[in-house]
């Protein structure tokens, strides 16, 4: 971040992605069980994220699901936003953030996009250097695509729940984070 600059905050919701070369620039999302993949090629200068609801594959995209909800559409999104940002695909390296089980009775939808993410990474040779999937409650994400730091605020369940409802009907008003976040260099 240069000196004096306000940072730039870009929220992402479900079933977006952005891409930055502006080192001022912080990506912010609030995930439940669906994830963020936060990629960057630190030799171009240029990084991004996405959001996405569910996994996906070819024969739900075929299906004639929304596409933008799936992981698989948005993942090839970034990388191919990256690439024509300059970035190269040798160069790239990941983090992965969300798939909380943040509904008990409901099926662990956070496991399988989680699971996904790195599947899908692995597949594709990108290399995941950092990564927070799982538990029970909802995180509130920051991405410098510059630097790669990352940063997340855990949220407890009613907050989880309150933004899950609240992304779904877009815009999304994040909830103040609780004072213990975790930063990822």
């Amino acid at each position: 971040m240069t000196v004096d600059a306000p940072v730039k905050r870009v929220h992402i919701i479900q079933g977006e992605y952005k891409i930055s070369n502006d080192p001022d620039v912080v990506l912010t999302t609030i995930l439940g069980s669906c994830v963020a993949a936060c990629m960057r090629d630190p030799v171009a200068g240029v990084g991004g994220m996405n959001h996405f609801l569910l996994p996906g594959n070819a024969a739900s995209l075929a299906a004639g699901g929304d596409a933008t909800r799936y992981g698989v559409h948005l993942m090839e999104l970034l990388i191919n936003g990256l690439l024509k940002a300059g970035a190269r695909r040798d160069r790239l390296e990941a983090k992965i953030f969300g798939g909380a089980k943040t509904i008990a009775s409901f099926s662990n939808v956070g496991d399988q996009n989680a699971a996904f993410a790195t599947q899908f990474l692995k597949d594709e040779g990108i290399p995941i250097v950092g990564s927070s999937t799982g538990g029970d409650h909802g995180r509130k994400l920051e991405y410098w695509p510059i630097s790669g730091r990352a940063r997340q605020h855990p949220l407890t369940g009613a907050e989880t729940q309150k933004t899950v409802a609240l992304e779904q009907r877009r815009p999304v008003v994040a909830p103040k984070p609780v004072d213990n976040s975790i930063e990822f260099f």
